[in-house]
């Protein structure tokens, strides 16, 4: 089998990106847009990867550690300049080298894959990715010959009339074979305008000794999008949103507006869930069958249980189990573990705790540091105080246990099973089980208060 490489090309600083952040690590729906390259280029199952990286080289390599070998171009020469840096690791190797931009994180697995295999089922020397612009201006001009083979790439600047009519255009992606690449990039010429390296070059080159030069045309024009500034790291999201959404929506998931609904690559989605409008799902994301998320919810990095219904609420790092009801306007901080059939209602915090089966905490209360048993009802206004002002102390609330309105619990603190604690207690000592325990002051009732009062003030 052909042994296969890629080099992707991350060393451009990204100036009209104006920003802090080195170009390539730009997220497109919460992922680094280079990430994606790499993710898609996996599906090849390639047997090296160079990325050529320059400015924020640390950083990018920071994110690409495990999956890429890294080469450093510390002066931006030119596309064909930064290819020649994986010169030392690739040169002699026998096979087909993918050169690709880390800015284009919109082409798919698949094209990759029809890409290799149209390069190698044609043995050419070198494959040019294609595409069909609406608007080719400012796109360097595929032209071929009457064997449809690619006679030479015109920049659009260089074109004639006849040129400029021609709408298929380099993408910037190419397959070469690889040691014909690094003999030709030996040949490429800085006597240009801007004084650089050009990658095309090396079809012009190969061209000329004879070689075969082939394109494969991809159909999808918007997939070849590179992105350079803000506006087309819009569209490089909208184009990648709308495409993660109809793929749930062909596989069985209802999102009641496409537009308002944002889903990360990672996240899994079962069928019959239903997503409604304004809804965010974000990193290693489960939802299972039948659940129901939103409107206005964002998910982070949680497993949602089946037929669970998630309303206005924000939920990160945490378990979720099935029928349960959350919202609106909660929220599960990390570390949470909300078993089947719990209810969290209406302004109800909860961190790093354990809710169990059937138990209830309605409104207007903070759980922290928590385990609460099964068929507990927390009464409104309810805090579990785990914090001495040095460290977080636990609260165990076990079976079947009642806790009235506004009560404070003090941790570290046992409630027992099948206790109550009367509403507006503050406990500070555990709970045996099945007792009663009260927390506040004997009301006083004063006779003739008011009466009082208005003597005071005619005085």
């Amino acid at each position: 089998m052909t042994k296969r490489y890629a080099v992707i090309l991350a060393a451009g600083q990204g100036t009209r990106m104006k920003s802090k952040l080195y170009k390539v690590l730009h997220p497109v729906l919460g992922r680094p847009m280079v990430q994606h390259v790499i993710t898609h280029l996996k599906s090849i199952q390639l047997d090296e990867v160079v990325t050529v990286v320059g400015y924020g080289a640390d950083k990018v390599t920071e994110h690409l550690r495990d999956e890429s070998k890294f080469v450093v171009q510390e002066e931006q020469l030119g596309t064909g300049h930064a290819v020649l840096k994986a010169e030392d690791l690739l040169k002699d190797k026998e096979g087909t080298t993918i050169v690709v931009c880390g800015d284009t994180p919109l082409i798919t697995e698949e094209t990759y894959k029809e890409l290799f295999n149209y390069h190698e089922r044609n043995e050419t020397k070198a494959t040019i990715l294609t595409a069909k612009a609406p608007n080719p201006k400012g796109y360097g001009r595929v032209i071929r010959n009457g064997q449809n083979e690619v006679e030479r790439i015109v920049e659009h600047k260089d074109a004639d009339d006849k040129e400029r009519s021609v709408d298929e255009i380099n993408t910037g992606t190419y397959c070469f074979d690889n040691k014909a690449l690094f003999d030709a990039l030996k040949e490429v010429s800085n006597d240009n305008a801007q004084g650089e390296y050009y990658l095309p070059d090396v079809i012009g080159i190969l061209r000329e000794k004879g070689e075969k030069i082939s394109a494969f045309l991809t159909p999808n024009f918007e997939e070849t999008l590179g992105v350079n500034d803000r506006v087309a790291l819009a569209q490089a999201e909208k184009v990648m949103k709308q495409r993660i959404n109809e793929k749930h929506m062909r596989n069985g998931v209802t999102i009641k507006d496409m537009d308002n609904t944002y889903i990360e690559p990672n996240v899994k989605i079962e069928q019959d869930v239903i997503i409604y409008p304004g809804s965010i799902l974000s990193g290693d994301t489960t939802i299972k069958a039948g659940a129901q998320i939103g409107p206005y919810t964002e998910v982070i990095n949680c497993v949602v249980g089946k037929d669970t219904a998630v309303r206005q609420s924000v939920l990160e790092d945490s378990q979720i189990g099935d029928h349960v009801k959350i919202g609106p306007y909660a929220h599960i901080r990390p570390d949470s573990n909300i078993r089947d059939e719990v209810k969290v209602g209406n302004f109800v915090e909860i961190k790093k705790s354990t809710i169990d089966q059937n138990s209830k905490i309605p409104h207007l209360s903070y759980i922290g540091d928590a385990v609460i048993g099964r068929r507990v009802n927390m009464g409104c206004g309810t805090i579990t105080v785990n914090y001495d002002g040095n460290k977080k102390h636990v609260t165990t609330i076990e079976d079947d246990a009642f806790v009235g309105c506004n009560a404070n619990l003090i941790a570290p603190l046992t409630v027992g099973k099948a206790s109550y604690i009367a509403a507006g207690s503050t406990i500070t000592s555990d709970v045996p089980n099945e007792a009663l325990s009260i927390a506040r002051s004997r009301q006083t009732d004063k006779e003739g208060y008011t009466k009082q009062r208005k003597k005071e003030k005619k005085d």
